[in-house]
């Protein structure tokens, strides 16, 4: 049995614990002031600036586990060969977190690294398309603190600020905040590249100016999706102007009110009159049958629409028409897909306002591939974007710029980037058959398109300067 002792030590509101049994074991307990304890405990936190580049891969959680570590380790390689990254490390200027499904990298040296990184590493994301990249840059405080595991993590506005940004971008997007778009805006070889794209409403109601970097097929040029749904809904609420009506005589104005009210107060006997059940059963039933018909669209339908010509000679709308073809065919050449045929598609010709629900709902889809084509001398651009028509959500868009003997290449990326989006496995056979030029003359392929496109009674005539090279007349 042990026995405790109190002995008084000499300060106020102390005593030592002394067991009889173990002379040896003393414990001084001693009374501390709440204040003192917080002065002592209140960590010391040091903030510096940071420009910061979040990387995010789009579609990661719909990977397979395999293919999550595989898509990572190829991302980091691809950000670790990048020519800033390099520098910032070989100067130890550069602080490098991971974040599951992408990465962290903050500089610290000035607020072009992170802009400069973004570009190279979508310069190097152009060799591998199955990597769908999202990035935001923002410069702000951070601080570097320790977690869990003891490793560095970073903490502050700056980086939260930085994922906010980047959340507002799809694939492809750079995406960089206001406050470091103007330290760009500076130099001038930034500006052309930078487009104003407004605020955009985030997380707890915080309204973010955003920037977007895009040159030369780098980045994503389009508007974010997520600003498109804000401006929709902006649209819808702005208030309507009211007109002013012509002064009246009072007594013009009372008949009126009177003989609009005894009108109303027929119509409204008479449609409860003639009104039967049935009548809100059908229109309940027809409503349910809409839905379901709509919910009924195979996932793996889809409908190729014409592609857009943005080339300076107009003539050239029929090079559009037959990569548009080409993709469309591409992809009837995939068992498991249901393509809407050309006939069919024809309608929606580029010029007239699409809306991809109702073109859906027309062709029985769940999802549309539409695209622009510019083909300038021996250049072409080809953008092309898939579009869930059921719920207006982009699933995939890309921009290729090639050389135009490259347009069969392009064609077949396209279809086998979709297919891969709807989530179908291409047999070695079907593989083999999207991988295969239809031709390996591009001269006869563009002449051939140049006959398939033309308008009935069109006819080719041979110029003076060659027998063999028809144009259009």
């Amino acid at each position: 049995m042990r026995i405790l002792r109190r002995i008084p030590v000499g300060e106020p509101n102390s005593s030592v614990l002394l067991s009889a049994a173990d002379k040896r074991s003393i414990n001084v307990c001693k009374r501390v002031k709440p204040q003192d304890t917080f002065a002592e405990t209140k960590p010391d936190l040091s903030f510096e600036i940071a420009n910061i580049l979040l990387i995010d891969v789009v579609g990661y959680s719909k990977l397979l586990v395999n293919e999550q570590i595989e898509l990572l380790q190829e991302l980091n390689q691809i950000v670790r060969n990048s020519e800033c990254f390099r520098a910032a490390e070989t100067s130890g200027k550069l602080t490098r977190v991971p974040t599951g499904d992408g990465m962290a990298l903050l500089f610290f040296r000035s607020p072009e690294e992170p802009a400069q990184c973004a570009l190279e590493i979508s310069v190097a994301l152009k060799g591998h398309p199955h990597i769908q990249v999202r990035m935001g840059v923002h410069s702000g405080p951070v601080s570097q603190v320790t977690d869990v595991n003891d490793r560095t993590n970073i903490a502050g506005a700056g980086i939260n600020i930085a994922q906010r940004v980047m959340d507002c971008g799809d694939a492809g997007h750079i995406l960089l905040s206001k406050h470091l778009a103007d330290d760009l805006a500076e130099y001038r070889h930034w500006r052309p590249h930078l487009h104003d794209l407004g605020e955009c409403e985030v997380k707890y109601g915080l309204r973010l100016h955003l920037v977007n970097l895009y040159k030369d097929g780098l980045g994503n040029p389009h508007l974010p999706e997520k600003l498109k749904r804000g401006r929709r809904w902006k649209q819808a609420a702005v208030p309507i102007r009211p007109i002013s009506t012509p002064r009246w005589p009072k007594s013009v104005l009372l008949i009126a009110m009177v003989g609009s009210a005894a009108a109303l107060v027929v119509s409204f006997l008479t449609f409860f009159h003639r009104a039967s059940p049935t009548t809100t059963s059908v229109s309940s039933k027809a409503t349910a049958i809409a839905t379901a018909a709509t919910s009924a669209f195979s996932e793996k339908s889809i409908a190729v629409l014409p592609f857009e010509n943005l080339s300076a000679e107009k003539e050239n709308a029929y090079f559009a028409d037959g990569v548009q073809d080409e993709i469309l065919t591409l992809l009837a050449k995939i068992a498991d897909l249901k393509i809407i045929s050309r006939v069919s598609v024809m309608q929606y010709k580029s010029g007239v306002a699409r809306n991809l629900r109702e073109i859906g709902q027309q062709l029985g889809v769940a999802n549309v591939v539409e695209g622009s084509v510019q083909r300038s001398g021996n250049c072409v651009r080809v953008n092309a974007q898939l579009i869930d028509a059921r719920t207006d959500r982009q699933l995939w868009a890309q921009t290729y710029d090639r050389d135009l003997a490259d347009v069969f290449a392009i064609q077949s990326e396209i279809a086998k980037a979709i297919a891969e989006q709807l989530q179908d496995k291409l047999s070695p056979g079907a593989e083999k058959a999207i991988e295969s030029p239809p031709t390996g003359d591009i001269t006869a392929s563009d002449l051939y398109t140049r006959a398939k496109n033309l308008p009935e009674g069109g006819k080719f005539v041979f110029p003076k300067r060659s027998r063999h090279a028809p144009t259009r007349k």
